[in-house]
């Protein structure tokens, strides 16, 4: 269930460029609101650039340098094998909720983009990726493409479901998926800008980056950069739980994180997860320093992410949060590279061990830390690499609780209910 939250009270960190409120998932609506959209091509890229669009996916890539990448090797390509755009939003993330909320409340927004970012690197089709589990989001989308049929963009688009699996959500993966292969990632060269969907060049971009490109071709980057920072532009879609109002907020980049907590009704803090479970833990003290912005997270060793934040608060037991999550991240694994298939159970296993209380002679915390040394950097995705984060950080944030389970047992609270959520996925690949 996606949720919209409502605007902050006093404005402080709140804006509604992507989410607009009422919803605007009626063509009508959207028109009202925002008028036809432009007729921009190729010359989008250097606006997009001018910008400084970064990925709202989790990666961050600037998105103008993935656009040229796409149109000058559709460029290079014979006629009949133009590009592709592939919208992504597959959000595997279980803390992650805006790419749904953007899609059933502003379906058009998404669809403008697609449209823009195709005329801009040559394509003439659109496909759109959701998990087919996410039944409200598939039916608005093909709504919306339906109504959008005597708008004559010549730019032909279509919703593809796909597994509900984490890792689907990577941009190989969900090329192989869309080729009729298993949607599990795949060793690269070559990228999907150079040979992707049916072996054209394929621009994948998440769906709330495609929106945020359809309101730099309607009121250019100069518009856009009225919010955020002068190195972190624009807006971020947010979802925050863990808070008295969680929900999907749209925030100015650079925004302090401290007044964002605070203004979704933040008191007692534990610990605060940035980034979703492809993230890192802070502190109580550094979420009060920190704001959402890459180079201030960055000394921290976070970063934006998919805008996925969770807050821990102190009656939670981390070390049984931390370590359900990371048996469900060893879970998620596509079984192709042994950095997941072998070393994220024994990571897991490793945590488990923390967590009850069993590792009195902190064997299983030095071997976690040793496994997840030889992880990282490992694997056909990235999931090794988040899950080294969540932990890595996890152990120190959370140092003084590992220190006391391993000489008390475990806290009062181990055995609370959950409050991370894990979802049970699809058996399939398909």
């Amino acid at each position: 269930m996606t949720t919209l939250a409502e605007p902050f009270a006093d404005g402080e960190t709140d804006v509604a460029r992507l989410l607009p409120r009422p919803p605007a998932a009626r063509l009508v609506d959207h028109l009202a609101r925002l008028g036809t959209p432009p007729s921009s091509g190729r010359e989008l890229i250097g606006e997009v650039e001018r910008a400084g669009l970064r990925g709202r996916g989790g990666a961050g890539f600037p998105t103008a340098i993935k656009m040229e990448a796409v149109r000058s090797r559709g460029a290079r390509l014979l006629q009949g094998r133009k590009p592709i755009v592939v919208a992504n939003g597959t959000e595997g993330e279980p803390l992650s909720a805006k790419d749904k909320t953007l899609l059933v409340h502003a379906p058009h927004l998404v669809l403008d983009g697609m449209v823009a970012a195709a005329r801009a690197v040559g394509a003439d089709e659109g496909v759109v990726c959701v998990e087919r589990t996410a039944t409200p989001v598939v039916h608005a989308l093909e709504r919306a493409i339906a109504e959008r049929r005597n708008l004559a963009d010549g730019i032909t688009l279509r919703v593809a479901p796909t597994p509900a699996r984490y890792v689907v959500g990577e941009e190989t993966a969900l090329v192989n998926w869309l080729n009729g292969g298993d949607a599990k990632p795949t060793f690269t060269p070559p990228r999907p800008f150079e040979r992707g969907v049916d072996r054209r060049p394929t621009l994948v971009d998440n769906v709330e980056t495609l929106a945020h490109a359809a309101l730099i071709a309607r009121f250019g980057a100069k518009w856009w950069r009225s919010a955020g920072t002068e190195t972190d532009p624009g807006t971020m879609l947010v979802t925050l739980s863990g808070v008295a109002r969680p929900g999907v907020y749209e925030v100015p980049l650079g925004s302090p994180l401290r007044h964002v907590l605070r203004n979704a009704g933040v008191h007692d803090v534990g610990g605060v997860l940035v980034g979703g479970y492809f993230g890192a833990w802070l502190t109580p003290r550094q979420a009060a320093m920190v704001t959402l912005s890459t180079d201030d997270l960055k000394v921290m060793g976070a970063g934006l992410g998919c805008g996925a934040i969770a807050v821990l608060s102190g009656d939670t037991c981390p070390l049984a949060e931390l370590a359900r999550v990371t048996q469900w991240l060893a879970s998620q694994s596509a079984g192709q590279c042994g950095a997941c298939a072998h070393g994220l159970p024994a990571i897991a296993g490793a945590v488990q061990h923390i967590a009850d209380g069993s590792d009195r002679d902190a064997s299983a915390e030095a071997a976690a830390r040793r496994w997840l040394d030889m992880v990282a950097g490992r694997g056909a995705c990235k999931l090794p690499d988040g899950a080294v984060r969540f932990v890595s950080s996890g152990f120190t944030v959370f140092a003084e609780h590992i220190a006391e389970h391993r000489a008390r047992g475990p806290c009062a609270a181990f055995d609370a209910p959950a409050v991370l959520p894990v979802p049970r996925p699809e058996e399939s690949w398909r």
